[in-house]
């Protein structure tokens, strides 16, 4: 995105910008106190950028930071030459120029959490180019305080044993791997696994793994969670009691991927599942994280699955309406197990007085075709909601802060939420306290109606059986529904928002698409009974893990056929 991207080079030019000038106060300037100074300020930059920018190369600046550093040092002392200092110096120079292969190298490592195993080197590891950061630092303070030339040197060799210890490790682990595999790989043999949850994402995506985590528990077999990106690591080990890996390479999913394993989850159509695919001695099953008629959701991609579990016979349609042709063998009918604890309400939606609405923006998406985003036009929606006298719980996506423009859009959003909350009590809810102190099922629950772009918190919320609108947000003007057959049974609000006050009316008063929903409903969700509905995908899922087992067709898309949970 865009703003990322001004980010990483504001912190580039920061951090460089800083180094240079420090170096030239020190070594051209008789101002120590200042270069020094100067000096932190440059070693806090480069901290910053690693945070913003993970694999930031910042030897040149670190060479520049040192040699400052010890400039300075060495006109406070003003010993001449000071045979510590100097190797002082030889100690940082090398290691400024081995902590960042070191690092890298550990970042090939795979690295576990709920597992018996402790596998110190990569962490250590990661931390390298943070130690050096803050061995600069200790050695600028030194300086600027005149302390004597071995305080410094202890603590570089300090910092240099723990490089010593790390690089012996993978040094060990490369030229002599044990002769039974790592002690990651001997820990899942001896869990025997059956299932693999395989998650490669952008930052922020957790939540399509997190959907998934309390039903695949509930499966009852042992299961691990299989990571492509180590950001996702501590947040999703969290979630879970199953073990979680993460594996940079290759060679660590050959370790991760034990010969217990009979199947492997997916969420989404990420580009390196395809590594994970290879591996033909499993059952593929795509789970996609949620249910709606974006032009994703009908991916070619699904084709190369074994299975493809799909909340009902719409999303079969979805494909084929896209032009995908996917054999009817390989999809299985499981409903959308997340929507069991919605709770249903039959009546319609007719004269609500004070009501609340639940409006969930979607994100721009990657490309301009997938943009259904309707925070440009939010506010007038938002404006007449609170003309009506609503309580608005504001739900946005995850992924909304990563393009500027829609992120000013939001707080300003919030800005007339929490100005009508000071001037008339009404509850509304945004930011953390709609996305994550409640789960989506809870904003479902405390709404009476819903305001939505195309996504899948529509296919959601259509279990509750309480009303929608769908924004056009695109050019499709009266082939939209055709397009999103979803809005059928919904309120489509136009893009110029001509129509607002009709669209609410129909929302809030009169209801009139009451009973399309129900026949709607099913064919998204499938008909599965209320109080076992979870038990549809859990069934299915088990059965995936028995050996020469395939799923009956699933049925064709007839709204008024009920579904079997075996489908």
């Amino acid at each position: 995105m865009r703003g990322d991207l001004v980010r990483k080079l504001l912190a580039r030019v920061l951090t460089t910008g800083l180094a240079v000038l420090a170096f030239l106060v020190v070594a051209l300037t008789g101002a120590t106190g200042w270069g020094l100074a100067i000096a932190v300020a440059a070693l806090a930059a480069a901290a910053v950028e690693r945070r913003i920018r993970p694999g930031a190369d910042g030897v040149a600046e670190s060479v520049l930071v040192a040699a400052g550093i010890l400039v300075g040092y060495a006109r406070r002392l003003d010993d001449g030459f000071d045979p510590t200092l100097a190797a002082t110096a030889l100690v940082l120079l090398g290691l400024v120029l081995v902590a960042g292969p070191l690092r890298a190298a550990g970042a090939l490592e795979i690295r576990a959490a709920n597992l018996p195993v402790r596998t110190w080197t990569p962490l250590v590891a990661e931390r390298l180019g943070d130690a050096l950061l803050v061995l600069l630092g200790l050695v600028a303070v030194a300086a600027g305080a005149a302390l004597p030339a071995w305080v410094p040197l202890v603590a570089a060799l300090l910092v240099g044993a723990g490089c010593a210890a790390v690089g012996l490790d993978l040094a060990r682990r490369r030229f002599r791997p044990p002769a039974g595999g790592g002690p990651v790989g001997r820990a899942l043999r001896r869990h025997q696994p059956e299932f693999v949850l395989y998650f490669s994402a952008p930052p922020g995506s957790e939540y399509q793994v997190t959907m998934w985590l309390p039903y695949l528990e509930r499966i009852g077999r042992p299961f691990l969670v299989l990571l492509r990106e180590p950001e996702f690591l501590p947040t999703i080990a969290a979630a879970t009691s199953a073990p979680v890996v993460f594996c940079p390479t290759l060679k660590a999913m050959d370790e991760a991927l034990v010969p217990s394993l009979r199947a492997a989850f997916y969420v989404n159509h990420g580009a390196k599942n395809s590594h994970c695919i290879r591996f033909s001695q499993l059952t593929h099953v795509q789970l996609h994280h949620g249910d709606s008629d974006k032009a994703p959701s009908a991916n070619p991609v699904s084709a190369i699955f074994d299975r493809i579990f799909v909340a009902g016979p719409a999303a079969i349609d979805r494909y084929a309406r896209a032009g995908v042709e996917i054999p009817a063998e390989k999809f299985v009918v499981v409903g959308r197990p997340q929507v069991e604890a919605i709770e249903v309400r039959r009546e319609p939606a007719r004269h609500l007085t004070a009501p609340t609405v639940l409006y969930t923006p979607t994100w721009t998406g990657h490309h301009a075709d997938a943009n259904y985003c309707s925070l440009p036009v939010a506010e007038t929606v938002i404006r007449r909601l609170l003309d009506r006298g609503a309580t608005v719980i504001l739900r946005a996506h995850p992924y909304t802060s990563q393009n500027p423009t829609s992120a000013r859009q939001l707080a300003r959003l919030t800005e007339l939420l929490a100005a009508d909350q000071a001037k008339t009590g009404r509850a509304h809810l945004w930011g953390a306290a709609a996305a994550r102190e409640l789960t989506l099922t809870e904003c479902v629950n405390r709404s009476d109606a819903l305001v939505s772009d195309v996504s899948g918190v529509i296919s959601d919320y259509l279990y509750s059986g309480k009303p929608y609108a769908v924004t056009d947000m695109g050019v499709d003007g009266e082939h939209f529904v055709e397009r999103f057959p979803l809005a059928g049974s919904g309120y489509v609000l136009r893009r110029d928002m001509s129509n607002v006050d009709e669209v609410l009316t129909r929302l809030l008063d009169t209801d009139p698409k009451a009973a399309d929903r129900w026949a709607t409903r099913s064919r998204y969700l499938g008909d599965f009974p209320a109080d076992s509905y979870a038990e549809a995908f859990l069934d299915a899922a088990r059965r995936q893990l028995e050996p020469d087992w395939n799923p009956p067709a699933p049925r064709a898309a007839d709204a008024g056929a009920p579904l079997s949970p075996s489908a």
